[in-house]
């Protein structure tokens, strides 16, 4: 069972990495008006990028994991996850620096892509800032998350799991929320003033706010099918060995 829900974990964290790329209209994909938000004297739209499709699930494992296997368990995936993203980057960038074929650049002209060899470095190399910020982000918000989670199940025990679940979540992704773009935009080449960053940060935490309040009936959904699976005896010895850290 953690070899599943560890494939899960980290595959859900490099694809949101890639997908990152892209930005998205929130409103326009719901067919609603744009909201125009007003914040630290900035204004803007719900701009989101394609990963936040798939963190909320990399949060949702988070907490099952660390229900089951503690800390333990979630700092190991969260340091194997962080390597294999460092891994996956450099081989992009290797993958980037190969000469291209001279048929393949000009394959996809018919369809809008003039130039293959621009658009994949274009996707595929995100900028250095950015895979920093959002590596040590990712990082900082998971040992906070597994150490905010145990500190509220002590005063919990084995009861109101949506209360350290989702808890966790909220305190975690608000730091992360500001970690990964102060690196990337403030601290990096764009050098976004504090204004436009605190509001852009906010925006986004909201974002998140809604959809970990939102999604916490999947994560007892997560803990049946995990009951069911193991039996109450053994998925009991999990969650007690896990509330000592073993």
């Amino acid at each position: 069972m953690f070899i599943i829900l560890g494939g899960f974990f980290i595959c859900n964290a490099l694809i949101a990495e890639f997908l990152g790329v892209k930005i998205f209209a929130l409103e326009e994909t719901l067919g609603l008006e744009p909201f125009n938000w007003d914040l630290f004297g900035q204004s803007g739209s719900l701009s989101f990028t394609a990963g936040v499709l798939l963190w909320p699930v990399v949060f949702i494992m988070t907490d099952i994991i660390n229900e089951y296997y503690g800390r333990r368990g979630v700092q190991f995936l969260s340091y194997l996850t962080v390597g294999l993203i460092l891994y996956a980057f450099a081989f992009a960038y290797l993958a980037i620096a190969l000469a291209p074929a001279d048929w393949w650049i000009s394959i996809q002209a018919e369809q809008g892509v003039p130039d293959m060899q621009a658009a994949f470095s274009a996707i595929f190399g995100q900028g250095m800032w950015i895979i920093v910020g959002s590596v040590i982000a990712f990082l900082i918000g998971q040992l906070v998350d597994v150490t905010i989670f145990h500190r509220i199940r002590r005063f919990t025990g084995q009861q109101h799991v949506w209360a350290r679940a989702t808890g966790s979540t909220l305190i975690s992704q608000l730091i992360d929320s500001f970690v990964v773009l102060y690196i990337a935009f403030v601290i990096g080449p764009q050098h976004w003033p504090i204004d436009l960053f605190l509001a852009v940060g906010t925006v986004n935490y909201v974002y998140k706010f809604v959809v970990a309040i939102a999604l916490t009936p999947l994560i007892y959904l997560g803990h049946a099918a995990i009951e069911r699976y193991l039996g109450p005896e053994l998925a009991h010895e999990l969650r007690t060995a896990a509330t000592a850290g073993v």
